[in-house]
């Protein structure tokens, strides 16, 4: 199937869940191809579905003085940071084929419609999203891995301790440089996706516990590489092994206009 690629540019969170939704609807009904969605935010505190309150350690005052929004979404995990200089990918893929299965006599609505989540490879589906990330490092010069009952994708303790900008005590700890949290909703179709750390202001992650995990580094391109790649070529390279993972060859790109509310 061929893939649609639309670069949406600095977009508002709430725009772009916004926009997911109208999208999956569309694949789900076979008027639109499967589309990722690659774009960046003003700076959100996101928290998925297993989020906690206690891992957001600013107060209202320090959001209010960062410019920090706050959403409560239905991705899985817990709470992260999305921001300027950080690439954003939301892929919306059809796992499987597409015919809901209706809900058995008695079993509630899950705001999805009269219908069950459909069996999906969820675990596979993250595996791929990570695979693609470590190869677009790859390329991009970072060797980046898996940690074993860990999602997202991380650089081993050796080329973390190359960050001049981290404790020390940090270096000596592999670091996360790209967080995932998806859903699949009811029709198989994926929901958010990745956030791959380019150059965005590390300063934010401060205000929260990422993803859950104390004492758990986050680090950037920028921190770890002399030259940082530009966003654009960062694209490019996710673009191609998001394509290679996911045996999708051709794209058509789409540079949308830069949105805002």
């Amino acid at each position: 199937m061929n893939l649609i690629v639309e670069d949406l540019g600095l977009i508002e969170y709430e725009t772009a869940w916004k926009l997911q939704d109208e999208y999956a609807r569309e694949i789900a009904e076979g008027i639109r191809p499967p589309t990722l969605l690659l774009l960046e935010h003003p700076h959100v505190y996101t928290f998925g579905r297993r989020g906690k309150q206690e891992n957001l350690l600013w107060g209202e005052s320090q959001l209010k003085e960062k410019g920090i929004a706050i959403h409560w979404v239905d991705r899985g995990g817990d709470v992260t940071y999305h921001g300027p200089g950080q690439l954003v990918g939301y892929p919306l893929i059809p796992l499987i084929p597409l015919t809901p299965t209706p809900l058995p006599p008695g079993e509630e609505r899950r705001g999805e419609g009269e219908t069950r989540i459909p069996d999906a490879d969820y675990v596979g589906y993250v595996r791929k999203l990570e695979q693609s990330l470590i190869i677009a490092l790859a390329n991009l010069g970072l060797v980046a891995g898996q940690r074993p009952g860990l999602t997202g994708v991380w650089v081993q303790a050796d080329v973390h301790s190359r960050c001049p900008r981290c404790k020390p005590e940090d270096r000596r700890k592999p670091a996360k440089i790209a967080a995932i949290g998806v859903k699949v909703d009811a029709r198989g179709v994926s929901r958010h996706g990745f956030a791959l750390n380019v150059n965005p202001d590390m300063e934010y992650w401060d205000g929260i516990i990422a993803c859950g995990l104390q004492d758990e580094p986050v680090a950037s391109l920028a921190d770890l590489l002399e030259e940082p790649p530009s966003m654009e070529r960062v694209k490019r390279e996710v673009i191609k092994a998001f394509e290679d993972v996911f045996d999708q060859p051709e794209h058509d790109r789409r540079d949308s206009p830069r949105r805002s509310e």
